[in-house]
């Protein structure tokens, strides 16, 4: 600092007051001359506001009025790019075309925006290529690859650098990582895990009772995966019924109708898989569906014989001989076995043992006399029971 008057004049002193006046900046009273005594930071304090004054250095009297002046700092390159939002995560859909924006990251730069590029930032891929692209001014991320399939490979660490004094050699950079996720769409079709499954399955079985259960596998995941399952041939279309368990996927084969060993002992079926949510986009890809078969063996159960007919009116004179043949039952073994069958009468039902069985031939015989006038109905069961 320089005061107009008489230079050589050793009655001059010089006082500085102000920001940072006496710690950080000091004058020289003799000379004007101001020493910064501190090592400045821009990203701190970017200027200082100062008042100098020359004086009488006897008196203290201002020699002329006091000047204010502004110390500004000059930016050097001392601040890194930081990326502080890091680490990222991003999602992108498997098979993206090349070019689909997947996120955009944010460094920042101490340093002084307006002068010099010690803040002009350029983006670059450390990690992650030939998968990904940075656009290096926006430091938008896009996908750089065709095809990307999420059931080959799910996640993906790419490192992204940014580096100041617009990229330039001595420039400082700063890192960040970015964890990409491909997200899944319906690229597979349901596949059934085997051409051919077999069950076997009683003939007495309940109805709506599980028999068996066929599975298709998909690749895809959650609603993407989802398939309905369908009987489409074969020849116990109305005998069985398939639905689709939720939880497992599966496809659960039921007996809609009841099943007949005599009658018919195996039937083959042709089950369906079909994916639920289709993608238009694979569709050129294939049918999204699978076909199985399913052979069913209906198994003998051991049933009880059967009556020719559920009751019998026998009509017989009060005045009929003891052990005459009144009537006669049959019955037989429905099972392919056929088993003998013995014939009984619950004594529960005949107390007084008016009648007998024959055990082998089924008739029924007298054992005592009867009474028109004291009975006129007698009303017993048969048992047949396979020996």
């Amino acid at each position: 600092l320089h005061t107009d008057l008489d230079p050589g004049s050793s009655k001059i002193k010089y006082i500085l007051s102000g920001d940072g006046a006496g710690t950080i900046f000091v004058i020289n009273d003799k000379t004007g001359d101001i020493h910064a005594m501190k090592r400045l930071d821009r990203e701190e304090k970017a200027e200082y506001t100062l008042t100098a004054q020359a004086v009488d250095r006897d008196t203290n009297q201002p020699l002329e009025p006091p000047s204010e002046f502004i110390i500004k700092v000059q930016d050097i390159n001392d601040n890194a790019p930081e990326f502080v939002d890091g680490p990222y995560h991003a999602t992108v859909p498997e098979m993206s075309v090349v070019g689909t924006f997947v996120t955009k990251v944010t460094a920042t730069d101490a340093d002084d925006p307006v002068y010099g590029n010690s803040a002009k930032l350029v983006y670059s891929i450390l990690e992650g290529q030939p998968y990904f692209s940075i656009e290096p001014h926006t430091a938008i991320i896009k996908t750089a690859l065709p095809n990307m399939d999420r059931e080959a490979k799910e996640e993906y660490f790419v490192v992204i650098q940014a580096k100041d004094m617009g990229g330039h050699m001595g420039g400082l950079s700063g890192t960040t990582t970015v964890t990409i996720t491909l997200t899944d769409v319906n690229d597979n079709p349901p596949k059934f895990a085997q051409s051919l499954y077999h069950f076997s399955v009683m003939e007495d079985v309940a109805l709506g009772e599980p028999i068996g259960r066929v599975k298709a596998n998909d690749l895809d995941i959650g609603e993407n995966a989802k398939s309905s399952y369908d009987i489409i041939e074969g020849d116990g279309m109305d005998i069985f019924e398939i639905t689709t368990d939720a939880q497992t996927q599966d496809g659960i084969i039921r007996v809609r109708k009841p099943l007949d060993f005599e009658t018919k002992k195996s039937y083959t079926l042709k089950v369906e898989a079909a994916n639920v949510h289709i993608d238009p986009r694979f569709l050129s890809g294939g049918p999204f569906k699978d076909t199985a078969t399913v052979k069913i063996v209906v198994e003998d159960a051991d049933e009880p014989p059967v009556f020719s007919s559920p009751t019998y009116l026998l009509e017989v004179h009060e005045n009929a001989a003891i052990n005459s043949v009144i009537g006669q039952v049959t019955a037989h073994d429905p099972d392919v076995s056929s088993s003998p069958i013995r014939f009984s009468i619950d004594r529960h039902t005949d107390l007084e043992r008016q009648f007998n069985i024959n055990a082998e031939d089924g008739k029924i015989t007298l054992a005592t006399p009867l009474d028109r006038e004291t009975n006129m109905w007698h009303n017993i069961t048969i048992v047949a029971t396979e020996t």
